[in-house]
C-alpha cells in the first residue's frame, strides 16, 4: 500500500486520539519501528494491522474505522488531484464516473505498484452504480471516501450495496444515490 496512506492513517490517529495515538497503533500492530515515506510503497498487512489496532483503540469495527478514515482521507485526495485530473465543473457523481479512467489510471502509470481498485461504473441521472474489484476488499474504505467526496461538494449521497466480497461474491456492488439535503 503507498506510504501516503500511512501517512494519512497517522493523522488520522492522532486526530482522532491523541498525538502519542500513533506511537501506541504502531506497537499494537507490531510494527513499533516504523517510519513511512509518502513517496514508498509498504505491505498492506501492515495497514490492516494498524486498522485493527485503531478499531480496538476507539471501540469501534474495522469496517468503522476504514469508513471513518475513509471519509478523513477525501478531502486530502481531492486536494492532490483537484488541479491536475479533476474537471472544475465535477461534483460527487461526476467523480465518480471518472475516477477509473481519470485518476486511478494515472496512479497506476505514476506508480508501477500502485495498486487502486478496479472499478466500473455505469451512471444513470442522479445514481451511480460501482462495482468494486480489489484483492484488499477495502469497500467500507471505499465508501467512507465517497461520503467524504459528497460532503466536500456540499452534496448528500446514500449508499446501499447488493453484493460485497465480504459475503462471497466476486466483488462488491455500490449504489450511490444523489438525495436533497434536509436541513
Amino acid at each position: 500500500m503507498h506510504g501516503m496512506i500511512f501517512l494519512e492513517l497517522q493523522r488520522y490517529a492522532t486526530e482522532r486520539a491523541t498525538e502519542d495515538a500513533w506511537l501506541a497503533l504502531l506497537r499494537k500492530a507490531g510494527i513499533p519501528d516504523r517510519i513511512y515515506q509518502s513517496t514508498q510503497e509498504y505491505p498492506d498487512s501492515e495497514a490492516f494491522a494498524l486498522v485493527g489496532a485503531a478499531a480496538e483503540a476507539l471501540g469501534m469495527s474495522e469496517a468503522e474505522v476504514q469508513t471513518d478514515f475513509g471519509a478523513f482521507i477525501a478531502p486530502g485526495l481531492l486536494r492532490i488531484y483537484r488541479n491536475s485530473l479533476i474537471a472544475k465543473s465535477w461534483k460527487t457523481l461526476d467523480l465518480i464516473e471518472h475516477t477509473e479512467e481519470m485518476i486511478h489510471t494515472v496512479v497506476r502509470i505514476r506508480n508501477p505498484g500502485a495498486r487502486p481498485p478496479e472499478l466500473r461504473v455505469t451512471r444513470s441521472g442522479d445514481e451511480a452504480v460501482i462495482l468494486y474489484e480489489s484483492a484488499r476488499r477495502m469497500c467500507a474504505f471505499a465508501k467512507g471516501i465517497l461520503a467524504g467526496v459528497a460532503d466536500h461538494f456540499g452534496e448528500h449521497i446514500e449508499i446501499s450495496e447488493s453484493t460485497c466480497m465480504h459475503e462471497g461474491d466476486p466483488a462488491c456492488t455500490l449504489h450511490v444515490r444523489l438525495v436533497p439535503r434536509v436541513e
